[in-house]
């Protein structure tokens, strides 16, 4: 038996428009992963209908988010960059999983509740068992690493419970398979098939809040466009959303723990910081005791500095809806591989004649 393979996979839904936190919280942490790691990145079409059956237009909201993937700085030649729905093993291995998750698993699944809000009884089925849908997307690829915002730790969680129940139960016919890895689990060691996903969460700005209110994630979905940085703002837009951006009348303090209690003051500095690679304590050395009307024009700099080229590139690529196709394809028939592999294996270990 021999080690999980280190691999990285995430996803991005392809709704609405990408905005600067998807940047920040993801796409960013993306490139900088495949410098080291061997990634697979995904366009999460499957999960785009859970909440939203019917869209205008999808297939243009898939060549967006895979643009954004690419002018970002995503190598689709190394690494693997593709759209959910090409490959049926995500949906074949959710099934499976339906069945070793547990009702009670889902009930408990925060994000539900928000989305579902009071009419739960109305929610798709989709919306309930997407969790499993996700663990799929990561289990497929037997990947050992997500990089994950905080709002997504607790369906990290239950991918991880649902491969420790997998390998649990399926631990002897694993093994008579020769397909399982030992794996320690507390004093016993089972055969798991599945590794037990660890997350990736670092940096500043993992959680970029709107900019009307510092209290609510930045969201693709809030009414008011002034309330986020979209990825396909011009450098006058940008600019003018953070000149607009909620702040309070105090100066900025020079340490990170005078931003408690001061929810819009420590957003725009956390972007600041993710921005420019640095921390926010680091910022605030420079910024202490100055006040936002200085800190603003600076901040929208940067800003500019960082996003216009993505937002050119990404200009580009939209113009050429031949070459996002393409790449997608490719990247479908690589990750179909990998995806029939596994499927292949876990049928074997449930017991289904092939």
């Amino acid at each position: 038996m021999s080690d999980f393979a280190p691999r990285v996979f995430s996803g991005v839904q392809p709704t609405g428009n990408l905005h600067l936190g998807n940047y920040l919280g993801a796409i960013k942490k993306f490139v900088a992963l495949q410098e080291s790691q061997d990634c697979i990145y995904c366009v999460v079409d499957l999960h785009s209908i859970t909440a939203q059956l019917v869209h205008d237009d999808l297939k243009g909201q898939i060549r967006s988010i895979t643009a954004a993937f690419l002018a970002a700085g995503i190598d689709p030649k190394r690494h693997i960059v593709f759209n959910q729905s090409r490959v049926s093993g995500h949906a074949e291995l959710a099934w499976i999983f339906n069945c070793v998750a547990r009702i009670g698993w889902m009930n408990r699944m925060t994000q539900f509740k928000e989305k579902a809000g009071k009419d739960r009884e109305n929610a798709s089925l989709g919306l309930l068992a997407y969790p499993s849908l996700m663990a799929a997307d990561i289990l497929l690829y037997r990947a050992t690493h997500v990089p994950v915002g905080d709002d997504q730790k607790q369906h990290l969680e239950l991918t991880r419970d649902i491969a420790i129940k997998f390998n649990n139960d399926f631990s002897q016919k694993i093994a008579a398979a020769g397909l399982g890895t030992e794996i320690a689990m507390g004093e016993e060691t089972v055969n798991g098939y599945f590794p037990i996903t660890e997350p990736l969460i670092e940096g500043e700005a993992t959680r970029v809040m709107s900019l009307k209110d510092g209290s609510k994630k930045m969201s693709k979905s809030d009414p008011s466009d002034l309330s986020r940085i979209n990825l396909t703002d011009d450098a006058e837009q940008i600019a003018r959303k953070i000149r607009k951006a909620k702040t309070d009348p105090d100066a900025l303090p020079s340490e990170v723990k005078g931003l408690e209690g001061r929810a819009e003051a420590d957003n725009l500095v956390g972007i600041f910081a993710a921005l420019a690679e640095t921390s926010k304590a680091a910022v605030l050395t420079d910024f202490g005791g100055r006040q936002f009307s200085e800190f603003k024009p600076v901040l929208a700099e940067l800003a500019v500095e960082k996003l216009a080229p993505i937002n050119g590139e990404m200009r580009r690529l939209t113009d050429d809806p031949g070459h996002i196709d393409a790449v997608l394809k490719d990247g479908g028939e690589r990750a179909g591989a990998i995806a029939e592999r596994t499927m292949r294996d876990v049928k074997e270990i449930v017991g289904f004649l092939q």
